[in-house]
């Protein structure tokens, strides 16, 4: 009972049926052997569940049960604060050996992405279809109102007024080339989940903190960004070069022959 051992409850139990009272009285009202009453008592006293009056003989009285508790509830919450900050700067060291974790089925890959966006504190880059936007919309739209910046790369409208979005040209061409719509998801350069999401629960995404993982999804976000932003600066001289959309160029290196279905 609040961290105390059966000889104190018993002791503690005692003093509130009846107090002030001596070690004797105590002894005989609790059960509690004669010889090992004042250590327990001592013991209560330590933990702060009885006051003392010295004299001849001494008396014990219980703090108030609301006092106790209160008392115990403080020194626990203090206590997982405490192990909640070590298992967080832990785990903070544990990054650079992550996992790269499998996750299977549609469902379970949004859950993990609303996950990921709550947490996020800075910077949240994604690439997603107008299909699957509004799946994620109130998580991104509530990390906006916390102070997060969210740039979209959009394969059709996604709906995101709150963001910063870049629209994709040749969603369908894209689309049919992967054969299906992904999902790339990056937070605070950190951490990252991509996968494909259009197939059900045959959806297949990787969800990491690992470097090796992290750095180049996100790099290659930030790429098609820096493309999308020169096309909208530039898309006359770029297109004239290399077709609608740069076409010419996903011809060239066979962004439309792959099929990237799991």
């Amino acid at each position: 009972m609040l961290g105390l051992t059966e000889w104190e409850s018993r002791a503690y139990l005692a003093l509130l049926e009846q107090s002030p009272a001596s070690g004797y009285n105590v002894a005989k009202r609790s059960g509690v052997p004669r010889a090992k009453v004042y250590e327990v008592l001592a013991s209560l006293e330590r933990k702060g569940a009885v006051h003392v009056a010295h004299g001849e003989p001494q008396l014990y009285g219980p703090v108030p049960p609301q006092e106790l508790v209160a008392r115990v509830r403080e020194q626990m919450t203090r206590s997982l604060d405490l192990a909640e900050a070590a298992m967080i700067e832990y785990a903070a060291k544990r990054r650079p050996d992550a996992v790269i974790w499998d996750i299977s089925g549609r469902e379970e890959i949004l859950a993990r992405a609303r996950q990921l966006i709550g947490g996020a504190q800075r910077q949240i880059l994604l690439e997603i279809w107008k299909h699957d936007a509004g799946e994620l919309r109130n998580e991104l739209e509530a990390a906006v109102g916390r102070g997060v910046e969210v740039t979209a790369v959009a394969y059709g409208d996604p709906g995101y007024p709150f963001a910063r979005v870049y629209p994709h040209p040749l969603t369908d061409e894209v689309t049919r080339g992967l054969g299906g719509r992904w999902l790339v998801l990056s937070i605070d350069n950190r951490e990252v989940i991509a996968g494909i999401v259009s197939s059900g629960a045959s959806s297949r995404a990787a969800w990491t903190t690992h470097p090796g993982l992290v750095v180049p999804v996100t790099e290659l976000v930030r790429h098609d960004l820096y493309k999308l932003e020169m096309l909208s600066s530039h898309g006359d001289v770029l297109e004239a070069a290399y077709g609608p959309g740069l076409s010419v160029l996903r011809e060239k290196f066979g962004a439309g022959e792959q099929d990237h279905r799991p």
